[in-house]
């Protein structure tokens, strides 16, 4: 297999890792599946983490996040 073609798959199955989070946060279910709201929601995330709260943000959403991991 090609280089390239062995880079596209790693990142096709980066993407879909990342979209079984949204799913598994019940992003798409609690949004009826609005894309717009879907998508706005990580906006708001890239704007946080560009502010002055980005270190108490991330702190929060890590401590968050590991919790429902571990509690899955």
């Amino acid at each position: 297999m090609r280089a390239w073609q062995l880079e596209r798959r790693k990142r096709t199955r980066h993407l879909i890792e990342l979209g079984g989070l949204v799913v598994k946060a019940r992003v798409v279910d609690l949004t009826g599946d609005d894309r717009a709201t879907i998508f706005g929601a990580p906006l708001w995330i890239a704007d946080k983490l560009q502010s002055d709260q980005s270190e108490r943000a991330r702190a929060l959403w890590a401590t968050k996040g590991k919790q429902a991991l571990e509690n899955d």
